[in-house]
């Protein structure tokens, strides 16, 4: 080809390719608030919401499946799907994935039936090592660095209950199987205005787990170039105030 052909013919791609819309394939599990299907079968939900937003904002096209959260891990690991959201950082996520900034904050607390807290006689978690009470939580999901060193404990691994979400572990709990579980307040408030159970559970006072969610991207197949985009994008969503005003809104729907 004429060089003078060439050098026209890059001229003319390049911007088009600097501009082209990048895609990226996620996934979601259903989590009601964060991510589930409405009566009109639409995806919605808080973490839905603030990550449509951020990809939005960074010029980020995506395609999303819906599969478990630890095969979505499994994926991420090895590059077959690129991004998630409402992750958890932790050392082991940190080899195989990129993490954005926070985009929100995360509370994890215990709770019990109305009325069992006095019963419940726990002062760290730690505490339920040595105790006969059966606390359930979901599988796959990260309760804080303490938490994930205990579990690897057999005489604290033996008062855990693992189940796949909070309907099961809410059955367990009504039928004295398990003692308390732990889940996230908005969660709780949600599935209790959701399934009319106003008044039957409190939050026991133990600290469990309190901090930043993230967007994870796996390091196999996407770069640090789409990380940054990202993070100037919830940069801008934070300083214009997006991101809080979307959290506000799922905190009322949910209040």
């Amino acid at each position: 080809m004429n060089k003078k052909y060439l050098v026209l013919s890059l001229f003319l791609i390049l911007p088009i390719l600097a501009n082209a819309q990048e895609k990226l394939n996620a996934g979601w599990e259903l989590w009601y608030p964060y991510q589930y299907h409405n009566n009109k079968n639409q995806l919605i939900g808080l973490d839905i919401e603030s990550f449509d937003a951020i990809l939005s904002q960074a010029n980020i096209n995506y395609s999303i499946t819906e599969l478990p959260w630890k095969r979505h891990l499994m994926m991420i690991k090895a590059g077959h799907m690129d991004i998630a959201m409402g992750a958890s950082k932790t050392s082991e996520r940190e080899e195989y994935a990129y993490f954005s900034l926070p985009y929100r904050k995360e509370l994890v607390n215990l709770v019990v039936k109305r009325g069992d807290t006095k019963r419940i006689k726990l002062n760290t978690l730690a505490d339920l090592s040595d105790s006969d009470y059966l606390i359930g939580v979901e599988s796959g999901y990260y309760y804080g660095e303490q938490y994930a060193k205990l579990i690897t404990k057999k005489n604290f691994h033996n008062n855990i209950s693992e189940v796949i979400d909070i309907e099961e572990n809410v059955k367990q709990l009504n039928k004295g199987h398990i003692d308390g579980f732990l889940v996230d307040p908005i969660t709780l408030k949600a599935f209790v205005k959701k399934y009319k159970l106003d008044g039957q559970f409190e939050i026991h006072p133990l600290t469990i787990y309190q901090d930043d969610i993230y967007i994870m991207l796996s390091k196999k197949s996407t770069s640090t170039i789409t990380l940054d985009k990202i993070n100037n994008a919830i940069k801008h969503l934070k300083s214009n105030g997006k991101l809080k005003e979307i959290s506000n809104k799922w905190s009322k729907i949910n209040g």
